[in-house]
């Protein structure tokens, strides 16, 4: 009988922890994958390359880099956007995201509720540039050439509705010029037509055209940054070269899908953090023309909603409708 009844208790103990939720897996326990919405070798693409191994020895996984270029890094967006929220894949966006809110009619997502922000990784420069022959070498004499001559002048970008383009045109609004637009697909093609006076000026990434300012091909008059940018100490900011409340900085940051555990926000941020803090990556950023800069998610999740509704302000003022 006591044997009996030693038994059928056991049995039911056993029963009994059969039936008990099994604890959850820790997060990660597996790699996880960071999606680009454009090609290899392009500045995203580098950025999130830069931060990747470092942030998989953080976060023990490896990190998967996986390109998906397309719309202007729409197709990542959505796919991420409407993909698994169990934090093994996330986005890496750059300023462009927020323009693309304001520019493409359809997305296939929503640019704030559908991602959740992790955090800032690296800011990068924005320059005023003219070819070497320009009449002016500052923003001063260039904004008084533009008014002699209304509509006379003429600014190329990299797109209708890129970042730079939307730059130029604020920086356009904010100086009282009328100027045209002339759209190119690539940087090289925007540094031609500087170099051979087809355009009077042009907003760049700072990086992109670094050689062509060292060599005087071009001319740079100001940087966008809030402060003077760190590999171009002599060059004033807009702000110091009188365009009032003129600060626009590209970034690189990283995002999940809504819906993801919380502690795969916590944990991956914390990981950044640390990759963050090496020499070495900075110095890698530092070759791309990036400055390493980590945010908080919501700090991140802010400025997302802040430029969004600074784009679109731009472009309705310049009559601009999304495609």
């Amino acid at each position: 009988m006591k044997a009996s009844l030693a038994s059928l208790m056991l049995a039911a103990i056993v029963l009994a922890t059969a039936t008990l939720p099994l604890p959850a897996q820790e997060w990660p326990d597996r790699p996880i994958k960071i999606m680009v919405g454009f090609g290899p070798g392009g500045g995203t693409d580098v950025a999130t390359r830069v931060v990747a191994e470092p942030l998989g020895e953080a976060l023990g996984q490896r990190i998967i880099v996986e390109n998906k270029p397309g719309a202007g890094g729409a197709l990542a967006g959505e796919a991420v956007a409407k993909g698994p929220k169990d934090g093994y894949t996330a986005l890496m966006i750059s300023a462009g995201h927020t323009v693309s809110a304001v520019m493409v009619k359809s997305l296939g997502y929503d640019p704030i509720k559908d991602f959740a922000p992790v955090g800032l990784i690296a800011n990068s420069a924005l320059v005023l540039v003219t070819g070497k022959d320009f009449p002016t070498n500052d923003v001063k004499g260039l904004v008084e050439i533009a008014k002699k001559e209304p509509g006379k002048l003429n600014f190329a970008s990299v797109g209708v509705g890129s970042t730079q383009h939307l730059t130029a045109e604020l920086f356009n609004q904010r100086t009282g010029i009328n100027t045209q637009h002339v759209a190119f697909r690539s940087t090289g093609e925007v540094v031609t037509a500087l170099i051979r006076k087809d355009v009077s000026y042009a907003v760049e990434v700072a990086h992109a055209v670094r050689g062509q300012i060292e060599s005087g091909d071009l001319k740079v008059l100001a940087v966008a940054t809030p402060e003077r940018w760190p590999t171009l100490p002599n060059v004033p900011t807009m702000i110091e070269s009188g365009v009032p409340d003129f600060q626009v900085v590209t970034w690189y940051g990283l995002v999940f899908p809504a819906g993801v555990p919380p502690v795969a926000i916590e944990k991956t941020r914390k990981a950044l953090a640390q990759a963050l803090s090496r020499d070495a990556v900075k110095t890698q950023l530092s070759n791309v023309g990036a400055l390493a800069a980590l945010s908080t998610p919501q700090e991140f999740g802010k400025l997302i909603e802040t430029e969004i509704l600074r784009w679109r302000d731009v472009a309705t003022k310049a009559n601009l409708e999304p495609k």
